[in-house]
C-alpha cells in the first residue's frame, strides 16, 4: 500500500513537471525568436561585413534556442503520455530528452560564463562601422552607424578626437545631441548583461527541472520494469491445471 501512493505521488509529480517543462519550452522559444528578431541584434547582425563576428553566433544561437526547446517540448510530451500509460519505453525516452536538454544548457552555461564573446563580438561590430565611418564620411557604412545610435540610443565612443565628435554630431539621435552623450560600447555591453539576466534566470530554472525530470522518469522507469501491480496496470489471469 505505502509503495502504490508513493508512485501516485511519483505520477502526480511527474505530470505536474511535465505541463512546467512544455511551459518552459515556450518560454525559451519566445526568448530565442525575440533575441533572433529583436532590433538591438538585428542590427548589429546585418552590419553587411563578409566577416561579421557576431552573424555567425547569431545564427548559432537561434538554431541552438529553438532544438532546446522542441527536445523540452518533446520531453514534456513523452513525460505525460509515459506517466498515463505507463509505458516503459515511452518513459526512458522521456529521460533522455531531458538528459539532452541537461547536457546542452550545462554546456551552454560554461560557455556563457568562461567568456565575453558575444558582447565581444557586438562590440567589435560596432568599431568595424565607426571606424570606417570616421576614415570616410561619405561612406554607406553612415547609414548603418546612424541605426546603430538610434537602436541603442548612444553616441559614438569616447576619444578625446575632436574630428570624432563631428562624426557623432551627423549620426546621434538629437534627443541625445544636447544632453550628455552615452558610449555606445558602455551601451551594447549593459544591453547584454541586462539581457544575459534573463537568459540565466531561465537557464537555471531549467536546469533544475531537467534534473527533477530525470529522478522521477528514472523511479518511475524501474518501477515499471520491475514491478507488475503497478497502480490501475495489469490483470490478474487465472490459469486451468
Amino acid at each position: 500500500m505505502g509503495q502504490q501512493c508513493q508512485i501516485r505521488a511519483t505520477k502526480c509529480q511527474l505530470l505536474v513537471t511535465s505541463l512546467f517543462v512544455m511551459l518552459l519550452g515556450f518560454s525559451l522559444a519566445i526568448l530565442t525568436t525575440l533575441t533572433h528578431f529583436g532590433a538591438p541584434f538585428t542590427i548589429i547582425s546585418g552590419v553587411s561585413y563578409n566577416a561579421n563576428p557576431y552573424r555567425i553566433i547569431h545564427n548559432a544561437v537561434f538554431y541552438s534556442g529553438m532544438c532546446l526547446s522542441m527536445i523540452l517540448f518533446l520531453a514534456a510530451l513523452l513525460s505525460f503520455i509515459a506517466t498515463v500509460k505507463e509505458s516503459e519505453c515511452l518513459m526512458a525516452m522521456g529521460f533522455f530528452c531531458f538528459a539532452i536538454v541537461f547536457c546542452g544548457l550545462i554546456l551552454a552555461a560554461f560557455w556563457r560564463y568562461s567568456n565575453t564573446e558575444v558582447e565581444d563580438a557586438m562590440m567589435d561590430v560596432y568599431d568595424l562601422v565607426y571606424e570606417e565611418v570616421r576614415r570616410n564620411s561619405a561612406s554607406f557604412r553612415k547609414e548603418e552607424l546612424t541605426a546603430i545610435h538610434e537602436t541603442f540610443l548612444c553616441c559614438g565612443k569616447y576619444s578625446p578626437f575632436e574630428e570624432i565628435r563631428g562624426i557623432e554630431n551627423g549620426t546621434c539621435p538629437s534627443t541625445l545631441t544636447s544632453t550628455a552623450r552615452e558610449d555606445c560600447l558602455q551601451q551594447i555591453q549593459d544591453f547584454m548583461k541586462k539581457h544575459m539576466r534573463y537568459v540565466s534566470t531561465l537557464l537555471i530554472i531549467t536546469v533544475c527541472f531537467m534534473v527533477y525530470g530525470m529522478i522521477l522518469t528514472s523511479f518511475l522507469w524501474f518501477s515499471i520494469h520491475f514491478s507488475n501491480n503497478l497502480d490501475r496496470k495489469g490483470k490478474y489471469v487465472l490459469r486451468k491445471r
